[in-house]
């Protein structure tokens, strides 16, 4: 069916992964605080007496640690009145000087709590405008300050990560296959896989949408953590898949030379086991959204709803209907690039068939 429709089958496969991703594009990264914890546990009940006392954000206090000469006074002061008008701030506590006059400190309370993003968007606020205009040597620590300061790193080091492991696994699949195409192919169908579960993990936990059904009390940011940690477990899954599929559609194609039946044969050769494999890996993934800790809930969320959209909709539909739009064009490489690159070069490549396709085709060549 995916091989008579092509067309359709790749802009509606693509279409739904799409959708499944586009969340992604609004994710909030944050640590969950006591409030994420199971209603009646020993944390809740003290978060939740806390913040109706003091307000949410009594709970992600705000260090500010300042260095301190004679006659900084009234410039310390002013800075704890710069602090106490931003907004977002609910109090800031008198400055409290060292033993030796040398560092000050002053604790601000913010108006939200730790996992809010309000809060983070505070944190920097305060440390790119508030402290710097002070004319002090000044700084925001503290636990909640120092999540912010990781979360800020992760956001900004994530790209990078994807972009070197992407890079490396095409090199890698270009050496193996030798396939431009199957290359970068491989590579987006993965990246597509992950995007997915990203933007199922923002639905289900921060959206809130359906996610008391999976053990979350309430709307919370994703962990800091977790898209690093479901980034490199998804990829290598995917990747497996991929190259489990690939190996079966190449050695069909240099044994028959015809590619819509290569990929036809490859496809019914592995379809069942990678199934088998993705629906126990979903089964053990969504097992652990039993245990009461959210960040460990996310991973197995995103880890199942990952492996469940690769193993069908990717390797079942999205791949095969592609590969049957680019048909040849699957097996492309450059004749320079080959001579580049290590192993044997397949003697078909540069537009002849393979060697078996020949034979058939010419039973002298054959003898």
């Amino acid at each position: 069916m995916v091989q008579k429709h092509p067309v359709l089958a790749t802009i509606a496969a693509a279409a739904f992964i799409l959708i499944l991703a586009a969340p992604a594009l609004v994710m909030k990264l944050s640590f969950p605080d006591e409030s994420a914890e199971a209603p009646g546990t020993m944390g809740h009940a003290s978060y939740a007496a806390m913040a109706q006392g003091f307000g949410p954000g009594f709970d992600a206090p705000l260090i500010v640690a300042v260095k301190v000469r004679a006659g900084d006074g009234p410039a310390l002061g002013s800075l704890r009145s710069a602090i106490e008008a931003t907004p977002g701030i609910a109090a800031v506590t008198p400055p409290v000087i060292s033993r030796d006059g040398q560092a000050a400190m002053l604790i601000a309370d913010p108006v939200t709590g730790e996992q809010d993003a309000a809060t983070n968007a505070l944190v920097n606020r305060l440390e790119d405008t508030v402290l710097t205009r002070s004319g002090l040597t000044a700084y925001v620590t503290g636990p909640n300050a120092s999540n912010v300061s990781f979360t800020n790193l992760i956001g900004s080091r994530l790209p990078w990560l994807i972009g070197v492991v992407v890079v490396l696994s095409m090199a890698l699949l270009l050496v193996v296959f030798r396939s431009v195409t199957i290359a970068i192919k491989a590579a987006v169908m993965n990246l597509l896989s992950i995007c997915a579960a990203y933007g199922v993990l923002v639905v289900v936990t921060q959206w809130g949408w359906q996610g008391r059904v999976f053990g979350f009390p309430e709307k919370l940011p994703v962990t800091t953590w977790v898209p690093v940690f479901l980034f490199v477990i998804l990829f290598g899954l995917s990747m497996d898949y991929e190259v489990f599929l690939l190996s079966t559609i190449r050695e069909e194609y240099d044994r028959l030379g015809d590619n819509a039946l290569s990929v036809g044969r490859g496809l019914a050769a592995t379809a069942r086991v990678i199934s088998a494999a993705a629906a126990i890996m979903v089964v053990v993934f969504l097992s652990f959204v039993l245990t009461p800790d959210v960040s460990v809930k996310q991973i197995g969320l995103g880890l199942a709803a990952a492996v469940l959209v690769d193993a069908t909709v990717v390797r079942l539909v999205l791949v095969p209907g592609v590969m049957e739009l680019l048909g040849r064009a699957n097996w492309w490489l450059p004749s320079w690039l080959d001579r580049l690159l290590p192993g044997g070069r397949p003697d078909w490549i540069g537009g002849d068939e393979p060697s078996a396709a020949r034979q058939a085709a010419d039973p002298a060549a054959a003898g």
